[in-house]
Protein backbone atom coordinates (compact mmCIF):
# COMPACT_ATOMS: atom_id res chain seq x y z
CA UNK A 1 0.00 0.00 0.00
CA UNK A 2 1.30 3.41 -0.98
CA UNK A 3 2.13 6.10 1.56
CA UNK A 4 0.34 9.45 1.59
CA UNK A 5 0.91 12.74 3.32
CA UNK A 6 -1.82 13.75 5.74
CA UNK A 7 -2.46 16.46 8.28
CA UNK A 8 -4.20 15.49 11.50
CA UNK A 9 -5.81 18.41 13.31
CA UNK A 10 -6.47 17.88 17.01
CA UNK A 11 -8.30 20.03 19.56
CA UNK A 12 -7.83 18.95 23.15
CA UNK A 13 -10.54 20.15 25.52
CA UNK A 14 -9.73 17.64 28.27
CA UNK A 15 -6.17 18.14 29.50
CA UNK A 16 -6.27 14.77 31.25
CA UNK A 17 -6.31 13.16 27.80
CA UNK A 18 -2.88 14.62 27.00
CA UNK A 19 -0.99 11.68 28.51
CA UNK A 20 -2.80 9.09 26.38
CA UNK A 21 -2.64 11.36 23.34
CA UNK A 22 1.13 11.61 23.64
CA UNK A 23 1.44 7.84 24.11
CA UNK A 24 -0.45 7.27 20.86
CA UNK A 25 1.69 9.80 19.00
CA UNK A 26 4.86 8.19 20.40
CA UNK A 27 3.64 4.77 19.24
CA UNK A 28 3.42 6.09 15.66
CA UNK A 29 6.42 8.41 15.87
CA UNK A 30 8.20 6.80 12.94
CA UNK A 31 5.51 8.16 10.60
CA UNK A 32 5.35 11.69 11.98
CA UNK A 33 7.03 14.36 9.84
CA UNK A 34 6.35 17.22 12.24
CA UNK A 35 4.17 18.36 15.09
CA UNK A 36 3.01 21.77 16.25
CA UNK A 37 1.17 22.45 19.48
CA UNK A 38 -0.51 25.71 20.37
CA UNK A 39 -1.87 26.26 23.87
CA UNK A 40 -4.90 28.55 23.99
CA UNK A 41 -5.41 29.30 27.69
CA UNK A 42 -8.17 31.85 27.09
CA UNK A 43 -10.41 29.03 25.83
CA UNK A 44 -8.79 26.34 28.01
CA UNK A 45 -7.91 24.19 24.98
CA UNK A 46 -4.82 23.03 23.11
CA UNK A 47 -4.54 22.88 19.34
CA UNK A 48 -2.19 20.32 17.78
CA UNK A 49 -1.36 19.63 14.16
CA UNK A 50 0.48 16.51 13.06
CA UNK A 51 2.00 16.09 9.59
CA UNK A 52 2.33 12.40 8.76
CA UNK A 53 3.65 10.18 5.97
CA UNK A 54 2.06 6.72 6.13
CA UNK A 55 -0.37 4.42 4.36
CA UNK A 56 -4.13 4.92 4.72
CA UNK A 57 -4.51 2.16 7.31
CA UNK A 58 -1.91 3.71 9.62
CA UNK A 59 -3.35 7.22 9.24
CA UNK A 60 -6.86 5.95 9.94
CA UNK A 61 -5.63 4.00 12.95
CA UNK A 62 -3.94 7.05 14.48
CA UNK A 63 -6.95 9.29 13.81
CA UNK A 64 -9.34 6.69 15.20
CA UNK A 65 -7.37 6.11 18.40
CA UNK A 66 -7.00 9.84 19.00
CA UNK A 67 -10.68 10.47 18.28
CA UNK A 68 -11.73 7.90 20.88
CA UNK A 69 -10.04 9.87 23.68
CA UNK A 70 -12.55 11.81 25.80
CA UNK A 71 -12.44 15.54 25.17
CA UNK A 72 -10.35 15.20 22.00
CA UNK A 73 -11.66 16.20 18.54
CA UNK A 74 -9.80 15.03 15.45
CA UNK A 75 -10.03 15.76 11.72
CA UNK A 76 -7.72 14.44 9.02
CA UNK A 77 -7.03 15.77 5.55
CA UNK A 78 -5.06 13.87 2.90
CA UNK A 79 -2.84 14.86 0.01
CA UNK A 80 -4.09 13.83 -3.42
CA UNK A 81 -1.20 11.41 -3.93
Amino acid sequence: MENRIALIGIIVENKEAAINLNLILHEYGQYIIGRMGIPYPEKDINIISIAINANNNIISSISGKLGMLPGVNVKTIYSKN
